[in-house]
Order: structure tokens, then sequence, then C-alpha cells
């Protein structure tokens, strides 16, 4: 598996290399498999393919703030990421991991792998919901995937930190609640693991064995993707 840690400028630089990672693999012809991090520089919040802006951000509060607003392909609800807040995407390919070419197999897989990598350096660190990673109650791990012919993405959060308090001041409670949840505010649901990057990062190197550095990232593709579709007002404001 190709490793690649890589933090670009903008928040849709960002958000366009996780889908031309994925565009990339489907070209290749071949199964081709990815590990990228990157960790923003700012405070940001991104919304989920189906999220409805007024119902999960407090639009005035980020306007305020300045907190930018854009959309990434894949599912979920909407997140606040930032400086202490690791971000993962993985790509891979059904030819090689046949378990992950349905949302279920995947979610199981992915996360199982996760928490194993992790558990030795953080005790009871498990899955739970459909798409989280917890510690007992508190997650610190929100996930979300695209599917795509012969690869899926899959990327997430790594909160190690993260001022949890930047939850609460720029998302409402989100729409779709996990039963564990138990209608639990952001603060008293979300907790930073006690670890620091490197380890996190090094756990999750070893577990998906990516010890092929990546240096010829798509810039083309990623920097299309910006101009058609991230920096565009049209697609991180369509719902």
């Amino acid at each position: 598996m190709r490793y690649l840690d890589l933090t670009l400028p903008s928040t849709a630089d960002n958000l366009a290399l996780d889908e031309a990672l994925l565009e990339e693999a489907e070209s290749a012809g071949r199964p081709t498999e990815s590990l990228r991090f990157w960790e923003p520089a700012r405070p940001m919040v991104v919304l989920g393919r189906s999220s409805k802006t007024e119902e999960e951000v407090h639009l005035d509060t980020c306007r305020q703030w300045g907190i930018p607003i854009l959309r990434r392909i894949s599912g979920g609800a909407a997140i606040v990421t930032g400086p202490g807040c690791l971000m993962y995407a993985l790509v891979l390919s059904y030819q090689i991991r046949p378990a992950v070419r349905a949302a279920d197999g995947a979610h199981q897989f992915v996360l199982g792998t996760l928490a194993a990598a992790l558990e030795p350096f953080e005790p009871g660190v498990r899955c739970r919901g459909v798409s989280d990673l917890a510690i007992g109650e508190l997650k610190f791990s929100g996930n979300s995937i695209r599917l795509k012919r012969e690869h899926l993405l899959y990327h997430g959060t790594l909160l190690y930190d993260f001022p949890l308090e930047l939850i609460d001041r720029y998302l409402a409670m989100p729409p779709r609640q996990p039963p564990y949840r138990d209608s639990r505010e952001h603060g008293d649901f979300v907790a930073n693991l006690s670890l620091e990057a490197a380890i996190i990062r090094e756990a999750l190197i070893a577990a998906w064995d990516a010890s092929e550095p990546y240096a010829h990232w798509p810039q083309q593709r990623t920097a299309r993707l910006v101009a058609q579709k991230y920096s565009r007002r049209e697609w991180n404001e369509q719902l």
C-alpha cells in the first residue's frame, strides 16, 4: 500500500485530494491502495454528501468566526476538524479485499483494523454505532465511505488534542444518532485520544502495511476537482 502524509494549503485542496486518490485508483486498471494523513491548520466544518447545512451547522456562528464550510463526497453528518484532529483516508481495492465491497462489510473491516491497531496504545478502543470508534461511551473517531466500481474511499477523524468545545460551538445536534449516544450533547459525547499524533500514524501505517512512499500524488486531478467542485458555492451549499 502507498503512503502519503500531506496537508495541502487549503480546505478545498485537502478534500479534493482524497477524491483524486480514489479517481486515480479507479483509472489505474489494477488494484491500487493508499493511506493518507493530513491535519488542518485551522478549524473548519466539513459537511457530509447529503448534509442539510441549516439543520447541522450553526451558520451564524461559523460566519462570525470565519469558519469555512465545505462538503465532502462521502456520507454521514457534518464534522468540525482542525489542529489536534488527525485526518486519514484509505483507498481500498475490492479485488484485494472482497469484504469491503458492501458498505456494512467495509465499516466492519476498516474500523476493526483501526481499533486493533490503536488498542495496544489506548486500551478499551472499540467500534460503536455504524461508523464510530470510541473508548467506553466516548467517541473519538467518526468515519464515512464512498463506494466506486473497483475501489472505495474510507476516511475519517482521529481526535487527539482537539479543542472539543468547538464542536458545540459550530455544530447543531446531528439529525441521526447512534443509540449509544443517548441524546448527549457533543461535549458529553466526544473525547480525545491520550496519544500523540506520531504514535497514531505509526500504528495505522503498520496495520495497513503502508510501506510504499507515494511521491507522485495526483496534483492535476486534485486541481481539477478543486476548480470543478470543492471551490464552488454550488457544491458546498447545494442543500
